[in-house]
């Protein structure tokens, strides 16, 4: 099976040609978050079709175009409902005709991380579970949750997809989406510099006046021995921590994948989340295994295959 897919991230989208279990060819366009969808939708369409044709297959002969959105989606309209601030005038966009019109295609849209765990339980680190749940670490944080093999719905698109918005700090930092103190505002890259400043030494520190920071550049600086850098990122982890227990009393999962470009240094963090949720989980049937996406940065992509194969 041959299909077409978008991983649209706050800051870039990864286009791919994919085949059953493959990506068989990848690349990046920049996308800025803060900017219009419509805008980057020519170079998104210009750029499947020059990957279709490096890789010599035809688009007729794709099973469709599935689109990983960094927002709350409603899979069965195919639509938009609301992006935080990212790409606003997606709510406004039929992608679906735009499909149409380029490729001549079959559509599908999901949100990001809920079609990187569709990747994941297909073909990668939750696969023979039949229940799990996904966080997804970065720029923000994204959340996804199956339940008795099947993605979680609602009516509204919200079900098991704001992970990154559970208040984990009472009267913490206020978040892109409203609240206060979710995890995304207190862990993830957006608060990297605020978190890294307050700190009684953050004046000291090697990243100290960085108007940007990502986690890159966090994990480099603590490996080199800044004690800032070093207590920035325990903090984080700590959050990620606390949000993995919220999780599992939510959602009850056998496995809870950890992914997104944060998980590139999973060794570095997973093994004390693991004892974190083991210590202040409540499982009486034993314990949650926490696990690295086992498909990295690809799993939305192949996440388009069972995606399709669902919308058939």
């Amino acid at each position: 099976m041959n299909a077409l897919a978008i991983d649209l991230g706050g800051s870039h989208a990864t286009c791919a040609v994919v085949r059953d279990d493959s990506v068989l060819i990848s690349s990046i366009v920049k996308a800025d978050g803060a900017g219009n969808l419509f805008t980057i939708l020519p170079a998104l369409r210009e750029e499947l079709h020059r990957l279709a044709q490096v890789v010599g297959i035809s688009i007729r002969n794709c099973e469709g175009l599935a689109f990983g959105f960094c927002g709350i989606v409603d899979s069965r309209a195919k639509r938009v409902l609301s992006t935080s601030k990212k790409f606003d005038d997606a709510v406004n966009l039929d992608l679906a005709a735009w499909c149409r019109r380029s490729f001549g295609l079959p559509f599908a849209i999901e949100n990001d991380a809920r079609m990187a765990l569709l990747g994941e339980m297909a073909f990668g680190a939750a696969r023979g579970a039949c229940d799990a749940v996904m966080i997804t670490l970065g720029s923000g944080i994204g959340g996804a949750a199956v339940i008795n093999g099947k993605l979680l719905d609602s009516k509204h698109g919200q079900a098991g997809t704001l992970g990154g918005h559970m208040p984990v700090v009472l009267g913490g930092r206020l978040c892109g989406c409203g609240n206060l103190g979710c995890a995304e505002a207190e862990a993830s890259t957006c608060s990297l510099p605020e978190i890294y400043a307050s700190h009684p030494d953050g004046a000291a520190g090697c990243l100290a006046g960085h108007a940007k920071l990502d986690f890159a550049q966090l994990f480099a600086a603590a490996d080199h021995g800044d004690k800032v850098a070093r207590a920035t990122l325990d903090h984080c982890i700590h959050v990620w921590s606390a949000l993995c227990v919220a999780l599992i009393h939510a959602y009850d999962p056998e496995v809870l994948i950890v992914g997104g470009a944060v998980a590139k240094r999973a060794a570095d963090f997973l093994p004390s989340m693991q004892a974190y949720v083991e210590k202040y989980a409540w499982t009486p049937w034993g314990h949650v295994q926490l696990r690295r996406a086992g498909l990295g940065e690809q799993a939305a992509l192949l996440g388009a295959i069972p995606l399709l194969g669902a919308n058939r």
